[in-house]
């Protein structure tokens, strides 16, 4: 993914261009990493006082790692999706948390500020939570691991903006993963998800070997494919340095030797009539019955359910909800409280609603304006609730909403 300057890294360039002398003697100096003029490669040169701004030191081997989360289904059918970017020891030890004044919880926000919404758009997609919260993985990679990489100090940046480097190496990690395609590099060697081929570790080693140029980890979790550890050493910092594939240090494979599945992610199988969540499985006429249950699945996991004023809610008991006929193919619904409807885009039930919505069902799930997909700032936790959305704007958790009872 090529980067695309935000408005404050154009306002940079711009100034830049004014040739300002401070701005010139600050882009010159030696402590930021623009300036560095040695590539020592990390590991395999021996940290003597090089400038860590330009030599990646302790964690100088860097692991691209990838997750195949099959159960329950993470990120497309046909790709494996990001973990993380770790900055090991050359032993394969690790720091991790290295600087409390920058952990960060609002990754999105930093990313979206700095004009970045198109890489936030690709980690939406390629970046998951198995639970729903992208945001929280997000946070936990930044804070436990970006932080401990070297050449992404603040002192770094000779012209430094706040969080800067956390855009760095968001963006660093989505294009280190584009270069990496698990699922391609497996099956050109004949490795597809399969509910009955099992396979060799031999094989699946050399298929990845042969595309990453280095021995790679393969990590499963069951006997089952669950992780992949891409290895590289850097010449030159992290931001503009060449990442060199190498061997890995410390943890080996756990996979046995053979017998290893490759699950598919989603299964196509046909929803019976009497499965629950599918009412109607042909597709649009109204409940057959009036009463049910409205249970929230992301990414195929069911996530709890709409509670009675329309929140989402994982703790606690799922809130009875009625449906009224409209015609043969639309109906209202309705909660303790009182109608149902989306109001400036958020869906909420209760006695001051006027103006109901009219929904339909598709495959058991809830339809509204011809979409199944509804939005969340957040997956609730604990007491916390969530609002749910028509429309994704700027709400990044997508969801759906099944009609179990009905």
């Amino acid at each position: 993914m090529s980067k695309v300057p935000g408005p404050q890294r154009i306002l940079k360039a711009l100034t830049s261009s004014l040739g300002l002398s401070a701005l010139s003697e600050l882009q010159t100096s030696p402590h930021g990493y623009s300036a560095c003029n040695r590539a020592d490669l990390s590991c395999q040169t021996k940290y003597d006082g090089q400038n860590l701004c330009c030599f990646n030191y302790p964690g100088g081997q860097m692991l691209l790692t990838q997750f195949w989360d099959a159960d329950p289904a993470i990120g497309p059918d046909d790709s494996w999706t990001i973990h993380g970017l770790w900055p090991d020891h050359c032993d394969g030890g690790f720091d991790q948390y290295c600087d409390s004044k920058r952990q960060y919880s609002n990754i999105s926000l930093i990313l979206i500020d700095a004009g970045r919404g198109d890489l936030l758009d690709y980690m939406g997609k390629f970046w998951k939570d198995f639970r729903g919260d992208d945001n929280s993985l997000y946070e936990h990679e930044w804070n436990k691991h970006g932080t401990c990489i070297s050449t992404l100090e603040t002192k770094c940046y000779s012209d430094y903006l706040p969080q800067e480097e956390v855009v760095d190496y968001f963006n660093k990690t989505v294009e280190i993963f584009e270069k990496l395609p698990s699922y391609e590099f497996l099956a050109n060697a004949g490795i597809v998800p399969s509910n009955s081929d099992t396979y060799a570790l031999a094989d699946i080693a050399n298929a990845l070997q042969k595309g990453h140029g280095a021995e790679v980890t393969v990590r499963c979790r069951y006997g089952a494919l669950n992780e992949i550890w891409y290895h590289f050493n850097i010449a030159g910092p992290l931001q503009t340095g060449d990442f060199v594939p190498s061997a890995p240090d410390g943890m080996k494979s756990n996979c046995p030797a053979t017998g290893i599945r490759y699950k598919p992610k989603r299964p196509k199988k046909e929803p019976s009539r009497t499965s629950p969540g599918y009412p109607n499985p042909t597709g649009t006429e109204p409940p057959s019955t009036n009463k049910g249950y409205l249970k929230v699945s992301t990414m195929g996991q069911a996530r709890g359910c709409i509670i009675s004023r329309g929140e989402w809610f994982v703790s606690g008991t799922c809130a009875t909800f009625r449906s009224k006929k409209i015609d043969d193919d639309t109906f209202a619904l309705s909660s303790s409280k009182g109608p149902c409807t989306f109001e400036q885009n958020i869906f909420e039930c209760g006695p001051l609603v006027t103006s109901p919505s009219t929904f339909s069902i598709e495959s058991g799930k809830l339809s509204y304006q011809g979409n199944t997909t509804f939005f969340a700032d957040k997956a609730p936790k604990g007491a916390t609730k969530s609002k749910i959305f028509a429309a994704q704007d700027e709400h990044q958790i997508e969801l759906e909403i099944k009609l179990v009872g009905f």
